[in-house]
């Protein structure tokens, strides 16, 4: 089995046992378990469940960014904003386990950032990449705060329409 499909095996068998657990119950053997290799092979590539799952998210959220069509960045934002919000391993997140992405939204940048960051820069230059994944990142997390988040689609898209005009 090669490096690439070994690591796809352990991150879809991390990916089920988050959904059923949440990632705080979710344990490196249960992982080993459901991908059926040994614990030894999971901790020779991950030291850690949360090692584990940001590799997880990171290859989740880049798999809906990449799919975007960028030609136009405003409804690819939109789209990925949308496609994320119903993404089922977000939903699990936020609603078990939310306290994981505070980090990522007040301490560091993760490794998803970095990528997601590296597509926009593929259609507008990377100061105007970080204030569109700033702004886009607000609407993901809290848009749930104001009602129906998919009412607030049609916002970002016009603040983000007039941004880069």
């Amino acid at each position: 089995m090669t490096a690439i499909r070994h690591n796809d095996v352990v991150l879809d068998a991390a990916r089920a046992c988050v959904l059923a657990y949440g990632v705080r119950r979710t344990t490196l053997t249960d992982v080993a378990r459901r991908a059926g290799v040994s614990r030894m092979t999971i901790y020779r590539g991950w030291p850690d469940v949360g090692s584990l799952v940001a590799d997880l998210m990171t290859r989740e959220w880049l798999a809906v960014v990449e799919g975007l069509d960028l030609s136009d960045p405003v409804a690819a934002v939109v789209q990925g904003v949308r496609t994320l919000r119903e993404h089922p391993l977000w939903r699990k997140i936020v609603d078990v386990d939310p306290e994981l992405l505070l980090p990522y939204l007040t301490m560091r940048r993760g490794t998803s950032h970095d990528a997601i960051l590296a597509v926009l820069e593929r259609s507008m230059s990377p100061a105007r990449a970080r204030a569109v994944l700033l702004t886009a990142q607000s609407f993901l997390l809290s848009a749930h705060t104001m009602g129906d988040p998919s009412t607030l689609d049609a916002e970002l898209a016009t603040l983000l329409e007039r941004y880069l005009a």
